[in-house]
């Protein structure tokens, strides 16, 4: 029996680009570890994508099956609907967040991922934990020195 995780995302901006944060809630029986970084100049985007890939990164042991619960259409349709396969493809001509996607991509290969939508702002216990999470680290004083939004500009 596979190994099974839960994790919730999110990602946050405060201005588009500005300061942002990510959020990040793994679950795994009784074991709870939440990642939370903040970026001086980044997009809501960049964010969303970066948390889920934060969140695979703390994943330990590869081939597990991972349930993955975010508020990013961007992020799960991408996924759901076979979009960054075909992107790839075409590598990521005129798509935004090539390096993310890419990075992405190397993960996606060691797990099992269902990604699931879920509402923004719902009331969702682990999703307004993670707003939360993204939220304060954008905020925070102490933001990560490198940009993850100029990586995609040089």
């Amino acid at each position: 029996m596979k190994k099974e995780i839960i994790m919730y995302t999110d990602g946050s901006a405060l201005g588009n680009p500005g300061k942002g944060g990510l959020g990040v809630v793994l679950l795994y029986k009784k074991h709870r570890k939440e990642i939370s970084e903040g970026y001086r100049f980044t997009t809501n985007n960049r964010m969303e994508l970066l948390a889920v890939i934060r969140g695979l990164e703390n994943i330990k042991e590869e081939k597990c099956r991972v349930t993955i619960y975010s508020d990013s259409t961007y992020v799960v349709k991408a996924v759901n609907e076979k979009w960054v396969f075909n992107w790839e493809k075409k590598d990521f001509k005129k798509k935004k967040n090539k390096d993310l996607w890419k990075r992405f991509l190397l993960l996606y290969k060691f797990f099992e991922l269902h990604f699931i939508w879920v509402k923004g702002h719902a009331n969702i216990k682990e999703n307004e934990r993670c707003d939360f999470l993204a939220v304060k680290a954008a905020e925070g004083k102490n933001l990560l020195i490198d940009s993850v939004y100029e990586q995609e500009s040089k």
